[in-house]
């Protein structure tokens, strides 16, 4: 599991300017509630100084996803448009003392919100959605401008970077070509070559022993199960995080209208019903709630 910051757990734990901001005049939208993550992002601007006076925040996603957001918003008041321009992903996850390297798309994801919101105040076009042929990653809707922008502003070097920040990658596999090109040609411009033995050898090390290739593969069978299942949850404006497997515990924790629902230990028994059917085998399945999960 990741470690978090006391202060990453301070504001998932208790968020600040969460909710929308009254008479609010800019907002930026970034994410999918598909792929997992979205935010929204309601600015309250000054139009003489244009001087941030109120900033707040409605998200999807996991602790860290709000912990950052709740970041932005303290970090953004009281700066003007321009200097709020200038925030970056890293200043989000320094304000937060770090956080992992697997969550840094979090932090990413504010970034853009915040771009968003000021180009939405400025009536200046800004999306993220993609033009024919740019889309790299399919499986989280990840463009080749965002997967640039982001090893330049990070001096990324591996596609397992890449994955951490962008989540791009981080599905089926079959954009990490894609992405060794990008890496290619923007480290190229820094004066740095692209090694893939460097992305390698950040990889999982391939085993051939019987036991371990057993838990892969019961992970693999236990993960496409929830999968498989989300559409129906999302159906019902709900959703499930996987938090962590070990051996045959899994460690789950429902989101959206399946939290706190009367029909919650049914859901769960539904889940593990059909993790147990992939698998052949006992699932053990531990439900994680918000509380004590950031």
């Amino acid at each position: 599991m990741w470690e978090y910051s006391d202060k990453v757990q301070d504001h998932f734990f208790n968020p600040r300017n969460a909710g929308a901001v009254t008479e609010a005049n800019a907002t930026g939208d970034v994410g999918s509630i598909s792929c997992g993550d979205a935010l929204r992002l309601t600015l309250k601007v000054d139009p003489e100084t244009e001087v941030i006076l109120d900033a707040g925040f409605q998200t999807f996603g996991c602790g860290s996803a709000i912990a950052s957001s709740s970041a932005l918003t303290e970090i953004v008041k009281g700066m003007t448009l321009d200097d709020a321009l200038k925030v970056t992903n890293q200043d989000i996850a320094d304000y937060l003392d770090g956080l992992p390297p697997e969550k840094m798309h979090c932090s990413v994801m504010g970034r853009e919100a915040l771009a968003a919101a000021i180009a939405n105040y400025r009536g200046e076009e800004w999306k993220d959605d993609h033009e024919e042929g740019a889309l790299v990653c399919k499986c989280f809707a990840v463009d080749a401008v965002l997967i640039e922008d982001t090893i330049r502003a990070n001096n990324l070097s591996t596609v397992q970077e890449v994955t951490h920040f962008t989540k791009a990658g981080g599905g089926c596999a079959a954009c990490h070509e894609g992405i060794e090109e990008i890496l290619t040609r923007v480290m190229a411009e820094r004066g740095e070559a692209y090694a893939a033995g460097k992305a390698a050898a950040n990889a999982p090390v391939l085993t051939t022993d019987p036991e371990k290739l057993a838990a892969a593969k019961r992970m693999q069978t236990i993960l496409a199960a929830i999968e498989a299942i989300r559409p129906n949850l999302r159906r019902d404006h709900g959703d499930i995080e996987v938090l962590d497997i070990e051996g045959k515990t899994v460690k789950v924790r429902l989101v959206g209208a399946c939290s706190g629902c009367q029909m919650e230990a049914v859901t769960l028994a539904g889940v593990q019903q059909k993790l147990m059917e992939a698998t052949g085998e006992f699932i053990r399945l531990v439900p994680v709630h918000a509380a004590a999960h950031a």
